[in-house]
């Protein structure tokens, strides 16, 4: 009987229910996405490292279980993004330092999602050391965003997001600093959050109280992002600032029916340039807050120093954690990841001084902010989907960048102040292209932020727009 491709379009609450009353097994689940690969993923390359053997031997690990005894995921085939280490699996860092790499552990975060029952079957590709929100390396080379194969899926989670959008994830894992979750969400039309700092637990690197990085998930819905969440928190003493998991799940806050009674739109939060044409998109949505009975005025916090923050931290975490294979492996590295750990070098005490200063009242700032307000909306990413071929995006509306994280101000605004956000598709430009609408909460406030996005998302009714076949454009 050959793979059952009408479950491709499920959901992943769907797929779940459908394990969990053993209508189908994790087999049927990984058969029907090796078809799906072979069939759609050549021209999107968002799963370029395969492990189908080791997921078959998982999947009949969680099948000799008593079906109420499997955890969240019950059986879901899921990918990691390459950043993240997966025993026995080739794990590049998307560099050609790392190309035959194959550890012998998996970080935590991979042991909890196979705790909850949950299969590995491929990794997702991401831009080397996931440095730059476009994904293209020398491994592997370019993704491509499935709703038109010449345009960027955005990065460093565009593995991930293209996999989603073209049908061959239900759920993928990701991880953001500057926006890699939220981005690749926002090109390719699916559900990408980054939770707040701690909410999931990885491997402590450098430096070991690492607040800027996160790791979180994405999906096609708000639902399944928030399921999937829930799959993934849990405090683990080998991550020093991983929270404990919360007494209600984030799936039934998603489904709680709260609704914020305050809401903000900002089109660029006062520090960035928008395309005009996503500006529009935006705040369309975010006033439709309104039909729910939420007041919704345009306005933000004071993020005037966003970007100096934002250049100094960035560049010290480059300059710690990459230093060695900068005197090491110079000539393997892409120029932008060179030029973030020169930066990290050249740092003063006075530059470290000043960033985290500025960053205590940004994060002071914000937290008054959402005293007031519940909930903030912006754009997601300041432009649609840009040609593949363009490493980075150089401009906007007028405003030339002085580097090539500049044009992601839109989201690490929010991580700088450790909000939770959320990037939930809201429209589409006259190309055709995605267009996600960012949302924002108070710290720790993921309960309001799922419930909040899923009422925007039953407002735009733009749920089920993934999966889609990919248009091959040239």
């Amino acid at each position: 009987m050959g793979a059952d491709q009408s479950l491709i379009s499920k959901t992943a609450m769907e797929m779940i229910a459908m394990l969990r009353k053993q209508e189908i097994t994790p087999h049927d689940c990984l058969d029907a996405l090796e078809a799906r690969i072979a069939a759609v993923d050549g021209p999107v390359n968002a799963l370029p490292t395969l492990c189908f053997d080791r997921a078959r031997k998982a999947a009949d690990a969680v099948m000799a279980k008593p079906a109420d005894a499997r955890g969240l995921l019950a059986g879901l085939p899921v990918p990691i993004k390459d950043l993240t280490e997966v025993a026995g699996v080739r794990t590049t860092h998307g560099s050609p330092i790392f190309a035959d790499h194959v550890p012998e552990s998996s970080d935590p975060l991979v042991e909890r999602i196979e705790s909850e029952d949950g299969i590995v079957y491929a990794k997702s590709n991401t831009p080397e050391f996931g440095a730059g929100a476009n994904t293209f390396n020398d491994v592997f080379g370019a993704t491509r965003n499935p709703w038109n194969t010449t345009r960027s899926a955005a990065g460093s989670s565009g593995g991930a997001a293209a996999a989603l959008a073209s049908g061959t994830a239900w759920l993928a894992h990701g991880s953001d600093l500057g926006g890699s979750l939220r981005n690749p969400a926002s090109f390719c039309g699916i559900v990408g959050l980054r939770p707040s700092p701690g909410r999931v637990a990885t491997k402590a690197g450098w430096p070991m109280d690492r607040q800027l990085p996160a790791q979180g998930p994405m999906a096609r819905n708000v639902e399944d992002v928030a399921l999937f969440l829930d799959a993934l928190t849990g405090e683990d003493v080998r991550d020093p600032v991983s929270l404990p998991k919360p007494a209600t799940s984030f799936h039934s806050a998603a489904v709680s029916g709260w609704r914020p009674k305050r809401v903000a739109f900002s089109p660029g939060l006062g520090i960035t340039p928008v395309d005009p044409e996503v500006a529009d998109i935006c705040r369309k949505a975010a006033f439709r807050f309104a039909e729910a009975g939420a007041i919704v005025e345009e306005t933000h916090p004071d993020f005037s120093e966003a970007h100096d923050t934002f250049n100094v931290l960035r560049a010290k975490g480059f300059a710690i954690g990459k230093k060695e294979l900068l005197e090491t492996k110079r000539s393997l590295l892409k120029p932008e990841v060179i030029w973030n750990i020169e930066k990290g070098l050249a740092l003063t005490m006075a530059d470290h001084e000043r960033a985290e200063r500025q960053r205590a009242v940004l994060y002071h700032r914000a937290l008054s902010f959402f005293q007031t307000y519940d909930l903030i909306c912006t754009p997601a990413t300041i432009v649609a989907a840009f040609p593949v071929e363009q490493r980075y995006l150089e401009s906007c509306d007028g405003v030339t960048f002085d580097n090539y994280v500049h044009w992601l101000a839109i989201a690490y605004a929010f991580t700088l102040v450790s909000s939770p956000a959320i990037s939930i598709p809201c429209g589409f430009t006259r190309e055709g292209l995605p267009v996600g609408l960012q949302i924002a909460a108070r710290p720790r406030n993921e309960a309001q932020l799922l419930p909040g996005a899923k009422l925007m998302e039953d407002i735009l009714g733009l749920k089920g727009s993934t999966p889609i076949e990919p248009r091959i454009m040239h």
